[in-house]
């Protein structure tokens, strides 16, 4: 026997019953009790399991109440089947689910399998979940903020466009200027250049040209040089003691001395008596 908490809409006296997709037996009745005080409805489905199709641990005998507790702590559970989509009809499949809690209903006196909700149980047990009228009503705000926010964005959006385009006009013309400034710079360099190569070629004629004039300088000192070593070679010959030259000189220099002493007399003489130019020497 299995207790379903959930509609069991679809499933039929008669209905299979498989394991694992072996069918293994069928349903053999259904009931409806409201459990109180909660009055949650519960369904107990009762099953008619085949012994030839089901063995327990190789044993050829049917499974008992006791085989059942056990396979139902390892995980045996019962869960609704859809066999057509189109008539709606379903089936109870057996399987081990080990990880879904055991929820047993109660005694009754026959073997319980606890049953855990379909797939499309479990999906709609999820939309549920979902709140979707207060997902409908956070979309409508977020919607409702949005469309404020577009309409910001179409009031600023005008103005940042003529901003960034006047940004990018100023931008073009500084590139403009700096790419002018940049040729004039290169222009100007390149003069420079020019005139330091200028000066460099003139520089090195200049010292070429000064490097013939000290040459010829040098030359030049040289033979003053001879010419200074010559004149003093003669004063050395004319200052010599024994030097023909330095007698004839100290004569020369007596007879001039001679000479100053006459001329010293006859002025004297001529001084003391003027009338001797005319008269000559012998008269008073």
């Amino acid at each position: 026997m299995a207790y379903f908490q959930n509609s069991v809409a679809g499933l039929a006296v008669g209905a299979p019953v498989t394991l694992r997709g072996v069918r293994i037996g069928s349903v053999s009745s259904m009931k409806v009790y409201l459990k109180l005080p909660e009055l949650v409805p519960v369904i107990p489905v009762y099953m008619d399991i085949q012994p030839d199709q089901v063995s327990w641990t190789n044993d050829p005998l049917a499974a008992d109440a006791y085989d059942i507790e056990v396979a139902v702590k390892a995980g045996l559970r019962a869960q609704l089947s859809t066999q057509s989509l189109v008539t709606g009809q379903v089936s109870i499949n057996l399987d081990f689910h080990p990880d879904t809690p055991a929820n047993l209903v109660g005694d009754t006196g026959v073997p319980e399998i606890p049953t855990i909700p379909s797939d499309m149980q479990q999906i709609k047990d999820q939309i549920t979940e979902l709140k979707l009228d207060q997902l409908s009503n956070e979309a409508r705000t977020a919607l409702t903020g949005l469309n404020e926010l577009i309409g910001e964005l179409h009031g600023k959006i005008g103005p940042l466009a003529d901003s960034v385009r006047q940004t990018s006009d100023s931008a073009r013309g500084t590139l403009e200027t700096a790419t002018t400034a940049v040729r004039q710079l290169q222009q100007d360099a390149s003069r420079t250049l020019d005139s330091v190569d200028h000066l460099s070629h003139t520089t090195e004629d200049q010292v070429a040209t000064t490097g013939k004039n000290l040459d010829q300088v040098v030359a030049k000192l040289n033979q003053v040089a001879e010419r200074a070593d010559t004149v003093m070679g003669n004063l050395n010959n004319l200052t010599a003691p024994r030097s023909d030259t330095r007698d004839n000189l100290e004569a020369a220099v007596r007879d001039l001395a001679a000479s100053a002493s006459s001329l010293r007399r006859f002025s004297a003489e001529i001084e003391r008596k003027p009338s001797s130019l005319l008269l000559g020497k012998g008269s008073e």
